[in-house]
């Protein structure tokens, strides 16, 4: 999977990022078991997908290592805002593609703003309007 690091699943903290079922997820929750008298400790991860916001639980041994995604946070342009949707210019490729508007961000995102956003797996998630117009 392109985008992605390996990391072991016993360093990962609240706040690491994870894949999960092959969605892209933020650590919520860590739970370590303690290891049995031949066993190995396992860990208990409860992370929320940071694109459909859904929950997911995984339990795997704490030495097994996990996809860990690469996050690009970038800059771009808004050219112009239809309903929910703006069509943005990334500002390094100028490349145009159209963008979901979060409601958090619906009030300060207009023609000209300048807007950050992840680029996660192949997904485009606008995260902070910098500027207005």
């Amino acid at each position: 999977m392109a985008g992605v690091k390996q990391s072991s699943v016993g360093s990962l903290k609240q706040g690491s990022f994870v894949v999960v079922d092959g969605a892209a997820c933020k650590v919520v929750d860590t739970q370590v078991s303690k290891p049995g008298k031949h066993g190995h400790a396992k860990v208990r991860l409860t992370a929320v997908g940071l694109i459909d916001e859904k929950k997911r639980v995984i339990v795997m041994p704490g030495h097994d290592s996990i996809d860990v995604p690469i996050i690009e946070k970038k800059n771009a342009q808004v050219l112009s805002v239809n309903g929910s949707t703006a069509s943005v210019m990334d500002l390094e490729s100028y490349e145009n593609f159209d963008l979901e508007i979060p409601k958090e961000l619906k009030a300060e995102c207009g023609e000209g703003s300048i807007i950050l956003y992840w680029d996660i797996l192949g997904d485009r998630v606008m995260k902070q309007v910098k500027q207005g117009e």
